[in-house]
């Protein structure tokens, strides 16, 4: 018998709650204490025996920190079940718990001009939550050479972006009313990316967006030839209903414009819908938008000049090799050989260190930020504190799904592991340049501090337990290289095909 729409919906919502669980290494027992529920009661959701209160989302979107696809989820089961008319859709995109800011259009704008690149950002914003927004985080990144992450770090260190050159100015229009000049703040300066705070005030007033109410931010921003690669990407981090790209480029370079899409369910492929192109003038214009385009996607499109300008540097991968190594001992990893890493490091005395213990772990999360621009990491990465020079057992890790929160971990030591093993390729940022077979248990049963000093025990498998297992040898001075057979040796990495893949269960 073909399930019914609530059926399926309900069977999303089960489906949901479990891969975010899993992917926090929770059972079902540590996440219904952590949200409060019977221990059995998590079981009985995500085996449909129980219905599925909109209390229990709530507490499971915070407690798994889902970006809101729990919530989603949840809204579109509650819907079905209610069977409501006559109120705004609003459940093919999540609304937050007690905010709910929508993005009912954006219009990207990227304009090629001779002494770089303009890019406008207009977005049609509504409230649709319960507090009024004062702020608004936008983030410009670039990339000068994508298809090179080692030669476009090692350029946005000699040539950082900065705020100067940006010349960033922002404004909100309402119906009716004159545009006001909205102030911003930084909130992170990077070399080849910043983060920036819209503010809903400048010098006059404030102007905050109310709930039910509607406004319109623009933005722009400019950045030269030698900074910007040929792509422009658009991420999607609120519910959004519509998102349109304009590429304004020279006719006579003749462009060649294609792009890609990706998703939490699924890998990057090409957009379903090719760019449309125009021309003006003298101008080569490419339009393309997307209909309520799911949490967490991100468009990139891309171009290449057949004509190419004088104005730009070559896109080309030349000059001279830099090993994999040496742009881990770029950004400050401490590297093999050093005795740091053969040391067993020092536990912190919690609660009371719980202010060093933070500001060790805002670092380690700082530096995997910037390792995710450098490498794809594809099956996940790890840092732990001593591989930066830091003798406290913390280690930080970003699991596969990118969209997934960095694991913390604290103190951590191993009470059990399965006796079922595989061997996998692994690699360490303490010796970047090889790749080694490496047995790891399939199973992995952690004890880990939280701040206050409490500590609980999460069990991690296949991926996630091996890498948990690498950073914690990291803290009690072991290698990954103590953990291979006799006789295997290292790979190059030169040699070694797997990178860009995830290990395989």
């Amino acid at each position: 018998m073909t399930p019914s729409p609530l059926e399926r919906a309900a069977d999303f919502f089960a489906a949901e709650i479990a891969r975010h669980r899993t992917g926090r290494g929770l059972s079902k027992k540590q996440l219904a204490v952590l949200m409060g529920f019977d221990p059995s009661y998590v079981s009985h959701v995500e085996g449909r025996r129980h219905r599925p209160t909109e209390d229990f989302a709530r507490r499971a979107e915070a407690v798994l920190e889902a970006s809101g696809a729990i919530w989603q989820r949840f809204r579109e089961y509650d819907d079905l079940r209610h069977a409501r008319v006559g109120q705004p859709n609003l459940s093919r995109q999540w609304l937050p718990p007690s905010t709910g800011l929508v993005v009912e259009r954006e219009l990207a704008t990227l304009t090629h001009a001779d002494d770089g690149y303009r890019c406008v950002i207009r977005r049609e914003l509504y409230n649709a939550g319960t507090e009024p927004v004062i702020r608004y985080l936008v983030r410009v990144a670039v990339d000068r050479y994508p298809n090179d992450p080692g030669r476009s770090n090692r350029h946005h260190r000699e040539h950082p972006l900065t705020f100067a050159e940006l010349q960033i100015q922002a404004r909100r229009d309402d119906a009716g009313g004159d545009p006001e000049p909205m102030h911003w703040r930084a909130k992170h300066d990077r070399d080849a990316f910043k983060e920036i705070w819209l503010l809903f005030e400048n010098g006059e007033r404030r102007f905050p967006l109310y709930p039910g109410d509607r406004a319109t931010i623009e933005y722009t921003y400019s950045v030269g030839h030698e900074k910007w690669g040929p792509w422009f990407q658009r991420a999607v981090r609120l519910p959004t209903r519509q998102l349109a790209v304009r590429l304004d480029l020279p006719a006579a370079l003749d462009p060649q414009v294609w792009g890609v899409e990706t998703s939490l369910s699924a890998e990057e492929g090409p957009l379903r819908t090719a760019p449309q192109r125009h021309d003006e003038g003298d101008r080569a214009i490419y339009d393309w938008q997307t209909d309520d385009p799911p949490l967490n996607a991100r468009y990139r499109m891309q171009w290449r000049f057949r004509t190419r300008p004088d104005t730009e540097p070559d896109n080309g991968s030349g000059g001279t090799r830099v090993r994999p190594s040496d742009r881990m001992r770029g950004l400050g990893v401490v590297q093999r050989g050093a005795d740091l890493l053969r040391q067993r490091v020092r536990p912190f005395d919690l609660p009371g260190e719980e202010q060093v213990a933070r500001d060790v772990v805002d670092r380690l999360t700082m530096a995997l930020a910037r390792l995710d621009e450098l490498h794809p990491f594809s099956k996940g990465v790890g840092v732990a504190a001593p591989q930066f020079g830091i003798d406290r057992a913390a280690a930080v890790v970003r699991p596969p799904d990118r969209s997934a929160e960095p694991l913390v971990l604290l103190n951590p030591r191993v009470v059990d592991a399965a006796p079922d093993t595989d061997e996998q390729y692994e690699g360490c940022l303490s010796f970047f340049d090889h790749r080694g077979l490496v047995p790891r248990p399939l199973r992995l049963d952690v004890e880990h501090a939280q701040w206050d000093g409490s500590r609980l025990i999460t069990s991690f498998e296949f991926g996630m337990a091996r890498l948990v297992a690498h950073e914690i040898d990291h803290l009690e001075g072991r290698l990954y290289v103590d953990r291979m057979a006799p006789g295997v040796p290292l790979v190059p990495v030169e040699e070694y095909r797997e990178t860009g893949h995830p290990w395989r269960y």
